[in-house]
């Protein structure tokens, strides 16, 4: 039973990691050449959330092709993790750290333990561009579109709950149709993946110029947590 349980984790991992060659790829056609893929992180088997952003940028020191430990999303920044100590999906004391800290000293081992306590949490964070950029520079929907099917894979292989998307780029995206955030908040929306049915929210944008709206994705993500526990 131990060896049927080890094989099917290790299935599952591998799915995973070969999607990194195809971020790897559109890396080098998309994204700044000096900087490295940023792919996922947390919980990656059945989360009850995931947390789909826009695409990583250099302020992410994971990006560094010096760094060898977890390529994963906003790490070395600090505002995003407001959100997620807000909703009680990360730990007190790694929070504190987190805020505590300069972003250039966060270490291998310190980003392991932010993503172990995302972990616990039964949470998944990832973005549907995987292309790093030196900046926020805005991206347009034809770049996004070339991670669309690499998404879907994604979403397949962890078997989420309920999918978080910011943004009413990503969301339109995704959902394959035009969406304005502030016209469809708690709004379900189910779409269909290889034949199985995933349930999707679209969110406001938290950081960057959508600092300001962080109290709305608060709220509504805090809303939608409540519901899921209904059904």
């Amino acid at each position: 039973m131990i060896d049927t349980v080890s094989k099917i984790k290790k299935s599952h991992e591998t799915k995973l990691e070969k999607l990194k060659k195809d971020y790897d790829d559109l890396q080098q056609k998309y994204g700044a050449q000096e900087l490295d893929a940023i792919y996922h992180g947390g919980c990656s088997k059945n989360p009850d959330i995931c947390f789909c952003f826009m695409n990583p940028t250099g302020r992410n020191i994971a990006s560094r092709k010096e760094w060898k430990g977890l390529k994963s999303p906003w790490i070395g920044t600090k505002n995003v993790w407001d959100l997620f100590y807000n909703l009680k999906l990360l730990d007190e004391d790694i929070y504190q750290k987190i805020k505590s800290i300069k972003g250039s000293s966060w270490t291998e081992e310190f980003a392991e333990e932010v993503y172990d306590s995302i972990k616990r949490h039964k949470c998944f964070i990832t973005n549907l561009a995987k292309c790093t950029q030196i900046d926020a520079r805005p991206l347009p929907d034809d770049i996004y579109k070339e991670y669309i099917e690499l998404f879907k894979k994604e979403i397949e292989i962890i078997n989420p709950k309920v999918i978080i998307l910011f943004g009413n780029q990503v969301s339109s995206l995704v959902l394959n149709e035009k969406i304005s955030v502030s016209l469809c908040r708690r709004k379900l929306f189910i779409k269909e993946i290889n034949k199985k049915k995933y349930h999707f929210y679209s969110v406001f944008y938290p950081v960057g110029n959508g600092r300001f709206n962080m109290d709305k994705s608060i709220e509504d993500i805090k809303w939608i947590i409540e519901d899921r526990k209904k059904m």
